[in-house]
Formats: structure tokens, C-alpha cells, sequence
């Protein structure tokens, strides 16, 4: 079993793949804000994960797997956050002019986010996806579910979002 250096630490995270949700303990540095973690230059080619639980939803089946280490190519994950009721600081001024909350529902593989993007008053949200050039957009106020995972319901206050990998889906 992998054991901690002095300047690291674990933290529970949920990784979203195409067909895969991954729960576990992340191994990060101390000084590392988690929630914005593949963010910054320190995001690994490969996320350690301890005490890993993997849920597989393919097909409509769902087959359930222990591993006390996994190796998850960051490449492969679609969202990612860390786990309620654990929080950081969000990551955005309120009082930043300009700026609005756009209701929008994702799907990610097989998992449904209804939430928030914050995007410019002076456009739209696909106008904000044409433009940006971030791998990664915070999306807010989360609600997660999964039609094949009855009793997966999560509410998390922010998560990390591949916006290139994901379908985007706005009501009126």
C-alpha cells in the first residue's frame, strides 16, 4: 500500500469517465486547492487514487470493483470533484461584474448534471464554449444522477467539467 510523503496528503474525490465512475482517495501535494487540482501544472498524466471504488455502467448493467491503488490516465475523465460534504473555496469573485449564472444540463457518459455555468452577460453558453480555451470549466451548484444508478443523488457545489468531451443541453 502506497504510503504518504510529509508534503502530501489524500483527499475523496469522484472521477467521471464515458462509462465509469471512480471514488476513492486522491494523493495530491498539500498546497494543492483539490477541487481545482487538473487545473493547474501539477495535474498528473495519472491520478493516484487509494482505497479505489470503481462503478462500471455499461450497457445498463453495473458491475461494482475494490482496488486498494489505481492509476486513472487523467485523459480518460470527463468531471471530476471532490467529495460532500469536503469543499473548497469556489473559485470566482460574486460581485465580478458582467458575469451570470446560465442554467444548463450535461451529460456526461451515462451520468446526468443539472447546474450552473458562469458565463459573460454579452453573450451565450455556446458562444462562451466556442470562445474559451480552458480543458477545463468549473460548473456550480451541481445536481448529479445516473438513470441506471437509482440511488446515486449528489449535490456538489463545484466540479471540473471536459467541456470538448461532454454534451451540453439548455431549457428555455
Amino acid at each position: 500500500m502506497y504510503t504518504l510523503a510529509p508534503d502530501e496528503k489524500k483527499t475523496m474525490v469522484f472521477v467521471y469517465a464515458s462509462d465509469l465512475l471512480l471514488r476513492g482517495e486522491a494523493v495530491t501535494k498539500e498546497s494543492i486547492l483539490v477541487s481545482r487540482w487538473l487545473r493547474t501544472d501539477s495535474a498528473p498524466n495519472f491520478m493516484q487514487i487509494l482505497n479505489a471504488q470503481l462503478i462500471m455502467v455499461s450497457g445498463g448493467t453495473v458491475k461494482t470493483f475494490n482496488y486498494p491503488e489505481v492509476l486513472f490516465p487523467t485523459e480518460q475523465c470527463l468531471a471530476f470533484h471532490i467529495a460532500p460534504p469536503t469543499r473548497d473555496p469556489l473559485d470566482y469573485e460574486e460581485d465580478e461584474p458582467n458575469r451570470m449564472m446560465a442554467l444548463t444540463h450535461m451529460l456526461v457518459g451515462s451520468f446526468l448534471f443539472d447546474g450552473k455555468l458562469r458565463v459573460s452577460t454579452q453573450t451565450d453558453i455556446g458562444t462562451s464554449l466556442d470562445v474559451s480555451r480552458s480543458p477545463w470549466l468549473s460548473f456550480y451548484e451541481v445536481n448529479i444522477s445516473n438513470p441506471f444508478l437509482p440511488q446515486l443523488k449528489m449535490q456538489v457545489p463545484m466540479l471540473l467539467i471536459r467541456p470538448e468531451r461532454v454534451c451540453f443541453a439548455m431549457n428555455q
